[in-house]
């Protein structure tokens, strides 16, 4: 197996289920330790999108096979690049996560991105493989990773054709049976196609 990094793409600071978390009414547990000294910004993110992005990290956490030195799961961020899923932040991370778009156009978004791709590509040996858990449907996340990993950025074909719950849902069922899904170079693939199998259908062993 060729040393892989994963690189998630974030759940949405502007959703309903984000906007709960900063709620100063809320009293859950997760929502007073984010307008306290913090949570994990994996924990927050799977708290915001319960199924996909939980299904993202669990399945990256399972199957991560980094380098030495090198970490084996990152978020994509907003505003600050590559972040580690075990960074702690606050409510004035998650408001500020929400004021920049998502968007190549936006220098506030695509330059820390920019940089810290660049750096970690730098730092992989030669075979290394970068896998790409977001849309490749959109030149949001891909047009500035390419530019990083050229080759070596690749994503899970089955994605094409599902919708944001159904990758989730796979990623899940992927990662409790121990099966790794497999991966092509985003470079010149399909990134849209014709509504994939639903998952009741899958074969069980996924």
């Amino acid at each position: 197996m060729p040393p892989r990094v994963f690189l998630l793409s974030p759940a949405s600071s502007a959703g309903s289920r984000c906007r709960q978390l900063l709620d100063p009414r809320a009293d859950f547990e997760l929502a007073q330790r984010v307008r306290g000294a913090g949570a994990p910004l994996g924990e927050v993110m799977s708290f915001c999108s319960s199924l996909y992005f939980r299904g993202k990290l669990g399945y990256a956490q399972r199957f991560a096979a980094p380098p030495p030195g090198c970490p084996g799961v990152l978020v994509i961020t907003s505003d600050r690049g590559l972040v580690a899923p075990e960074t702690v932040i606050t409510r004035a991370d998650l408001r500020a996560f929400a004021r920049v778009p998502i968007d190549v156009g936006e220098r506030r978004y695509a330059e820390p991105l920019r940089d810290h791709a660049s750096r970690l590509g730098a730092g992989l040996p030669r075979g290394a493989e970068v896998v790409l858990l977001g849309s490749i449907a959109t030149p949001k996340y891909t047009d500035v990773l390419l530019g990083a990993f050229g080759r070596r950025l690749r994503f899970p074909p089955a994605f094409v054709g599902r919708g944001d719950m159904s990758r989730g849902g796979l990623l899940l069922r992927a990662a409790r049976a121990g099966v790794e899904l497999d991966y092509a170079p985003v470079d010149g693939a399909q990134r849209r196609g014709r509504r994939a199998t639903k998952l009741a259908e899958l074969p069980l062993a996924l």
